[in-house]
């Protein structure tokens, strides 16, 4: 079975940091790319060491675009035992039989996405640095909440900024995991780490490391398993 991003954070084991489970990486891929000159890059990237899921995010170029970039990249993912997520369209997540979405506030709904998705599928949801609209989420089943942005990043117009005490607040009193993304590299991850976060969401500190997206995942891992 393919791991799904909360497999290791099953509810209700034992609230002690001794016991918990540990945070996981979540790549997102670059905001362009040509997926036949991403795929190895990619497969080289997973190579480094755990990553739980890779979520596809390409923004404005055509639906055809996006299913042929999941088709070609979606069976790389799952080889190496990650989820593989598509963002903000679970219309195309569906007809490319992907693991799962993830939405923000102004995509489809949670409940849309889960209809058309299913039981068994991932529905993450992007919080933003809202506290209501996060326990919304987890009340309302989402797989994971996402917190951001953490730090200032030049991926994507960043909304919010996410204060860490927000990630520490969650991790305390809810079940539900949480995923902190923005701006997330090597260097300024341990923070976020110890705040509490399930998973550290990370794009360009992967993609653009000065060693290579492999070394970067390993460093990661590296930091993760500390």
């Amino acid at each position: 079975g393919r791991t799904r991003p909360h497999h290791r954070q099953e509810p209700g084991r034992g609230g002690g940091v001794s016991d918990a489970p540990r945070c996981r990486l979540y790549l997102i891929t670059p905001p362009a790319l040509d997926p036949a000159v991403f795929a190895p890059v990619l497969a080289e990237a997973l190579a480094g060491g755990d990553v739980a899921c890779v979520q596809l995010r390409l923004k404005d170029v055509p639906d055809e675009a996006v299913l042929a970039a999941g088709r070609l990249l979606m069976p790389i993912v799952q080889a190496a035992g990650a989820a593989f997520i598509v963002n903000d369209r679970p219309d195309l997540a569906r007809a490319l039989g992907a693991d799962g979405v993830h939405v923000g506030q102004d995509d489809a709904s949670y409940g849309e996405a889960r209809k058309l998705l299913g039981p068994d599928a991932i529905v993450g949801v992007t919080c933003h640095d809202s506290r209501h609209l996060a326990m919304e989420a987890a009340e309302a089943g989402a797989d994971y909440v996402a917190f951001g942005a953490i730090y200032p990043t030049a991926t994507k117009e960043a909304k919010t900024s996410a204060p860490l005490d927000l990630i520490g607040w969650w991790a305390e009193l809810f079940e539900t995991p949480c995923v902190a993304i923005g701006g997330i590299t090597v260097e300024n991850a341990a923070p976020v780490i110890a705040a509490g976060a399930d998973f550290l969401a990370v794009s360009a500190g992967v993609w653009a490391h000065k060693d290579g997206p492999r070394a970067a995942v390993a460093r990661f891992n590296a930091l993760l398993g500390a």
